[in-house]
């Protein structure tokens, strides 16, 4: 089998933070919109800008990950990239003139507006100083060595990059995208080489701690430990209605753009977007969405945040095609992730494994199915008798060929159940039972 591994796209119930998007990121560009006018002065923000382009474009972990979709007629004939926004870029300490931030004072979250009934709403004006103290610009540090590090001419690298959060609770606690602060996760191995602040429109600022993040459903959760702190109402996504006010509060390009304020309309509800490990249903909306809104609030006309400003798509000619998860979406993530730090009952198969299509089956005489490339000591697959090098062709009683099609499957179970899998070993079929683990 080892000779044809090469051929397939590796997937993983675990994914590897670089592969998991299944995407030559070389080969497809980021771009923001028309390159700028070369003018003869250079002013802050247009160096800070060219900055913000150069980086995305060679580095797309300070951008978020880059996904397909393919929703409308319009779209139908050409690749359109989706972005997701979380720290636009690798900030440039230089640039910014030693990371200072200048944000207008804003007034506290009003009375009106945390009591309010749901006959109120608001004006835009209304809704920005309402709601946008409680948004927060989210500053992720990872600390890399150049060379070797017992050599004593290499030197630490510092790689900050910024996004945005909301504060949901007075004890401090923050959601955000995940791919915002992805990097403080200890899972994935960096989490002393981190740190994370956070900075409030109020000016002040604080260390932050991860509790717990998400891939799948891109959310996260992040703590501070300050007092009289600003809570974000959170509405109902499933009231929205296509046409009804959209309000995006963020900061786009980091901290020198914190509490940035756009606004739109609802554009439509429940677009499916394939993010490379899951598809999400999203809230699409034409309030304008830039790399480092990634984690800020969209909020309806009645001062609530309805949704988790995560992506655009991001194609030369293209405008307004933003993207949040809806709040009803996150609400159950978020307290699971503050509870136990992960979703909990979620199921688990415990393998990784390459997908055979009909090309590799015909090329190489074996079935159609997944190959399975590693079993986790511990899961499910381990516990059922599955082995590296076995093909699953059947899960549920259901025929998969993708892991796509196996997460599909999973989506209708929990942690616990137990179900046929049928798998081909030494070209001998066998039928197994699999009980779910619990994915952490």
């Amino acid at each position: 089998m080892d000779d044809f591994k090469g051929y397939f796209h590796y997937d993983s119930e675990h994914n590897n933070n670089d592969e998991r998007k299944g995407v030559d990121y070389p080969s497809l560009p980021v771009v923001y919109g028309e390159p700028p006018k070369k003018k003869r002065r250079k002013s802050n923000l247009l160096r800070y800008v060219a900055v913000a382009l150069v980086a995305s474009v060679i580095s797309s972990a300070a951008v978020g990950g880059i996904l397909y979709s393919s929703f409308s007629k319009d779209l139908e004939q050409q690749t359109a990239l989706i972005e997701r926004i979380n720290a636009a870029t690798t900030i440039n300490d230089a640039e910014k003139k030693g990371g200072s931030m200048t944000v207008s004072e804003t007034p506290k979250i009003s009375t009106a507006l945390k009591s309010g009934t749901q006959s109120n709403t608001y004006s835009i004006t209304e809704i920005a100083k309402n709601v946008g103290p409680s948004v927060v610009g989210v500053r992720i540090t990872t600390v890399a060595t150049s060379g070797y590090s017992r050599y004593p001419w290499s030197q630490a690298i510092e790689t900050p990059s910024e996004g945005s959060g909301v504060i949901i609770s007075k004890d401090g606690y923050i959601m955000t995208n995940y791919h915002v602060v992805e990097n403080a996760d200890p899972k994935k191995g960096n989490g002393n080489n981190t740190t994370l602040e956070v900075f409030l429109p109020d000016g002040r600022e604080a260390e932050a701690k991860f509790i717990g993040g998400d891939e799948k459903t891109d959310l996260a959760v992040i703590k501070i430990d300050l007092d009289n702190l600003p809570v974000a109402k959170l509405g109902n996504s499933s009231e929205l209605e296509v046409g009804e006010l959209a309000v995006a509060i963020g900061n786009p390009l980091g901290m020198e753009f914190a509490g940035s304020v756009t606004a739109g309309v609802i554009s439509a509800l429940d677009r499916k977007v394939n993010t490379g490990t899951t598809v999400l249903s999203l809230i699409q909306t034409d309030a304008a969405i830039n790399p480092g809104n990634s984690g800020g609030a969209l909020v309806n006309s009645k001062g609530q945040v309805i949704g988790i400003n995560t992506a655009k798509i991001s194609v030369t000619g293209v405008e307004g095609l933003g993207f949040a998860i809806p709040i009803d979406d996150a609400k159950p993530i978020i307290q699971d992730l503050i509870k136990y730090g992960y979703v909990k009952g979620r199921p688990s198969i415990g393998i990784s494994g390459y997908p055979i299509t009909e090309t590799v089956s015909r090329r190489y005489g074996i079935p159609v199915g997944i190959y399975v490339a590693e079993v986790f000591s511990g899961g499910g697959a381990e516990n059922a008798g599955i082995k590296a090098g076995d093909i699953i062709t059947s899960l549920d009683g259901k025929k998969v060929t993708t892991m796509d099609e196996v997460e599909e499957i999973k989506k209708e179970h929990k942690a616990g159940d137990t179900v046929s899998v049928t798998i081909v070993r030494n070209n001998k079929e066998l039928t197994l039972k699999l009980t779910f683990s619990e994915e952490r």
